[in-house]
Parts: structure tokens; sequence; C-alpha cells
């Protein structure tokens, strides 16, 4: 354990009370903050005249498209960055709780609303806070232009250099990856960090692979070369073959060895692909997980107008279907009675059905794949495919939307560590593995048990972007004090259906009623998911901020039951 008595507490964050080189740069970055930063009138106000739980978008005097938002939490108004840092979406649409949170509108990212660090994720950057004045019957706020106008504060990573003997090794390069080398940092932790990931660049959003198909890593990034060389983060790229459990050492297929004192697995999940006649041996069939596969997708469609069949309808597939779909033929072939339909159900799965269809989408559903004929053009290449029933479906390239497994076959015939059926590795709520010391486990490869609405301790998997991300910062805080009690969050995902779906909950117990309200056939909706009175998931469609909201009071446990959602109960009006 990490002893609390070498942190110092600046406020917004702690920092390890170690050498004078260390105080120097407290100093000198508050010395800085405050010469840099000036005065600023805020626009039509005269005095802070919020109230409890209010919160409100105000234009600052002399900064172009400058904006704050004002909170009150508590009957203590302070002043924010008004945009979140994810994508953009405006905080004043989104949810202010009682305990001191704004939640964004759009993607769950959340942040405190006293000094705007970060909540939850998918956010990795903090939200700017501000002094506020009143004074001759005006309302002032002190900041830096810059920061007023861009709405940002990264995470103070920088440290003078490594001390101690602590060395926490990351494995993968992921969301989950960076949001916990990124936590340690920002909460003071000044041992060893080393990232290892097998991608070949730096941590990317990896959602923008499949819902905008984006084949530039570096457009993508989270994170540039001089942020990890400012974070003294030694980020090698290598892939991980075993792990030594007992003499705590990593091994890598270029021959390196990396000891740790702590170690996080973060390796993500593996594309599926069929195993059947034609798959492994034909080109022009995809898998898609990195920047390379959405190269080669692109690279074969080339000039558009092509046949493209998607196996698989449930969110990768169906994310590529609606990213494709304008200039091309697209054929989504699913199992299922209609997309989604394992998670969302066969009601809501067909709004998104109808949704691509509109944009030319054509799906071939309950139907099974019987395999992959050659082109009779080019017979190294995929020229169609074979449905159970004889049907064939013309294709000049195929794209694979059939799931991902747990990436942890370098873990396979390791004595050491017990896999779960799937491939997973079973942790507990700080994501510390079952049955191994000083060992975590985020992301795809973690099976966890789930306390959320519904979920009773049941294990459950997750893989969604940000549940991989809360995970990494979550093992750092445990890192940095194991005494402290687990923080919950509640997953969260988002999809690009045609319209944007935004989705909370989780359901490891299954769920046996759909309470739908609004217009569905205009996809615009909210479907509360319910196990006996218990909604334990809500999705919804252009109904902003519900989504964000019912999030709030599923963690608070304050989300209305079944009876109270059929009788009308508008979710937002609680506070």
């Amino acid at each position: 354990m990490l002893s609390p008595r070498l942190f110092i507490n600046t406020g917004r964050h702690l920092f390890r009370q170690a050498s004078p080189r260390n105080q120097q740069f407290i100093q000198t970055f508050a010395t800085t903050s405050r010469i840099m930063a000036q005065e600023y009138k805020l626009k039509g106000l005269s005095s802070l005249d919020l109230k409890p739980g209010e919160k409100r978008e105000v234009e600052v005097d002399g900064i172009e498209e400058g904006k704050v938002l004002l909170c009150n939490v508590g009957g203590k108004v302070s002043a924010l960055g008004s945009k979140c840092t994810h994508y953009g979406a405006p905080l004043v649409k989104g949810i202010l709780t009682a305990d001191g949170r704004i939640t964004c509108p759009w993607h769950g990212a959340c942040f405190n609303a006293k000094n705007g660090d970060i909540e939850n994720a998918p956010a990795l950057d903090s939200i700017p806070s501000f002094q506020l004045s009143e004074k001759n019957g005006a309302v002032y706020i002190t900041g830096e232009q810059q920061s007023i106008k861009g709405s940002r504060r990264k995470p103070n990573i920088k440290i003078s250099g490594i001390s101690g003997s602590e060395k926490v090794v990351i494995v993968g390069g992921g969301s989950g990856a960076l949001g916990t080398l990124e936590a340690l940092r920002e909460n003071g932790y000044i041992g060893s960090i080393t990232l290892i990931s097998s991608e070949g660049y730096n941590p990317i959003d990896r959602t923008k692979l499949s819902k905008a198909l984006i084949d530039d890593a570096s457009k993508i990034a989270l994170r540039d070369d001089a942020w990890f060389k400012e974070g003294n983060v030694d980020f090698v790229s290598d892939e991980v073959t075993g792990i030594d459990f007992s003499a705590k050492k990593v091994s890598t297929k270029a021959g390196s060895s990396f000891p740790y004192t702590k170690l996080v697995l973060a390796t993500g999940g593996t594309p599926k692909s069929l195993p059947l006649p034609g798959f492994k041996e034909l080109g022009n069939i995809f898998l898609l997980r990195t920047v390379p596969h959405v190269k080669a997708i692109l690279a074969a469609i080339g000039a558009k107008n092509k046949k493209i069949v998607i196996i698989g309808s449930s969110f990768i597939g169906m994310e590529v279907a609606n990213a494709v779909a304008k200039d091309n033929d697209v054929t989504v072939v699913g199992m299922e009675k209609a997309p989604l339909e394992r998670v969302m159900g066969e009601e809501v799965g067909k709004i998104f059905q109808k949704t691509l269809e509109k944009n030319g989408v054509k799906f071939k559903l309950s139907a099974g794949v019987e395999k992959a004929v050659a082109s009779k053009s080019d017979s190294s290449k995929v020229g169609a495919i074979e449905l159970k029933g004889g049907e064939s479906l013309p294709a000049d390239l195929v794209i694979l939307g059939t799931g991902v497994g747990p990436a942890t076959l370098f873990l396979k015939e390791n004595k050491a560590v017990e896999l779960q059926k799937d491939g997973s590795l079973k942790t507990d709520e700080h994501f510390a593995v079952s049955g191994l010391k000083d060992v975590y486990a985020i992301g795809d490869i973690a099976t966890y048990p789930y306390y959320g609405p519904g979920g009773e301790g049941a294990l459950t998997r997750i893989e969604h972007w940000n549940v991989a991300q809360n995970a990494g910062r979550s093992v750092a805080a445990n890192i940095i004090d194991p005494s402290a009690a687990p923080k919950p969050f509640i997953p969260i995902f988002w999809s690009a259906l045609g319209s944007q779906l935004r989705y909370c909950g989780n359901t490891p117990n299954g769920w046996d009623d759909l309470v739908l309200k609004g217009q569905p056939e205009e996809a615009k909706f909210v479907a509360y998911y319910c196990k006996g009175q218990t909604v334990v998931a809500v999705a919804t469609m252009q109904a902003d901020p519900v989504m964000s909201q019912a999030s709030e009071l599923m963690r608070s446990g304050k989300m209305p039951s079944k009876s109270e959602i059929e009788k009308g109960v508008d979710i937002l009006t609680i506070s």
C-alpha cells in the first residue's frame, strides 16, 4: 500500500510529497496559473441567483464563443467549462445531480460539478473550473482565455522522475489501459509505469473504427508520444507471450522481460471468424477491430458501388452497415429475428432495422451461413456467401461482425491462472483477478460481479468502451489505496444506427418485460427493460438526456419501478 502521508492535496489532485523538485513543480504550476488567468465579466448576469440544483450556460464577455456553465450544488455556485470533453456536447443539456455530478447528455461522461474532475468515462479530460466573484452589480470569473474557450483541462500526469520500487505493468493499449495509467499519475503515483501494446500505435478511439471507418490512427489517437513521455510512461510496442506470476515477470515476443509489483491485464477482445468453408481460404473477407482492418476494408471498397455482405446483426455489423450504406449495395445477414434481438429484444431491434433500411441496407434474418464461395473472375477472392437453404448473396467483399472473445490466448497454457469458459478472467469488485496476487483484469477480458439494478453480484463480462475505462480508474484507485471501497458505476454504451442509440444498465440475470415509450415508428423512443418491478436497463433514441438521467438514478438507487413507469412518471423530474 502507498502511504497517504506521501501525498499532498492541492484541491484538484493529489501529488506525492517527495522531492523538493516535485514541490517546486507544484509551486511553479500554481504561479503560472495565476499569471495566465485574468478576470472576465459574465454577460447578462447581475448576481449569482441560481437556485440549488439549477444549472445555466452563460456567455463570457470579451471571448468570442466563450461560455461557462454555472451549477448550484447544495447552495454553492461553481463555474465550469460548458462542453463535454468527450465529443463536445453542451453540458447545460445534461444532468446535474444533488450529490454534485454533471453528466453529459450524450454518452454518459460525468464530471464533478464543484471542480470539474472526471467522475465517469468516456471523457479522458476534465473540464476546467473558474473562480467566481460578484461586484458592482455584475458577476465575474477568473480564468485563462484558452481554458474558457476550449472547455478542457487535461489531467496532470507530469512527474519529475520515477521514485521508489513500485512497478506497474499494463498489458494492452486501449481505453482501459489509458484510463489506468492516467488515473495513477493524476492521483499521485510516481512509481514506474510500463504499457505494452501490440497494436503498433498509441491508444485510439476504437469506437470510430466501426462507426466511421477511420483508417488513420493519428486522427483518432487519444494521446500523442509527448504525452506518455511527460508522464514518464514507458510505452513498449510488443506482444506479451507469457507471464510468470510467481516471479512477477512478463515476457514478450521480442524476448524482453518486464518485472512488476502490480500487473494490469487490458488486452481487449479478439474478433471471431467463422469456421466454415471458404472463410479461411478466400480473400476480401475482413474482420474489424484495428486500424489495419479498416485500411484493408476501404481498399477493397475502392471507388465504391460494391456488393458488401456483412455477417452479424449485432453492434459492429450494424454500425459498419450504416457507415458503408451510402454508396454501396449492403446486405446484413443475421441469425436473429431482428437486429440486436439478443440484447434489445425483437420489438426494439425492428426499429433499428427500419432505420437502416431507409438508408438502403437489406437484411437476411433468421438466416444461417453455409459457406463462402470463390469469385468466378478471381478464384482467390470471395464472390458470394451461400446461406443455409441454398440462397446465394453476391459479394465483392465480406465483413464479419460475429463478436469478439477475450484476448487471453497467451494465458491458455498457464497453470497458475484459471480462465472462465469464455476465456475471460474472474475478478472481484476492484477488478483484482481471483487466485492471483497483485494482478488485475479490465475491459473485454474481465468477468466481474455486477451490483447495478437487478445484478445482485451476478458475474458478467461487458464489452463496452466506457466500462473498460472506468474499470481502469477503479484499478488505479485500488493500487493507490487498497483500503478504499470500490466506486460503483453504471455501464453505458452508444451506437450509430441511423440515429444515435444510448443505453445504460446491464442484464446479467435477464429481463422479462419491456415498457416502450415515445414514437418508435419514428425511431424516437425510450425503452425500459424490466426484471419484475426493477428497471435493469434503459435504451433511448432521440430522447436526450433521458439515458443519462436513468444512469444517475440507477447509481443512486432512485430509479422508478416498472409500475411507476407504466403509469407515466417522467424520470427527468426526479432529483
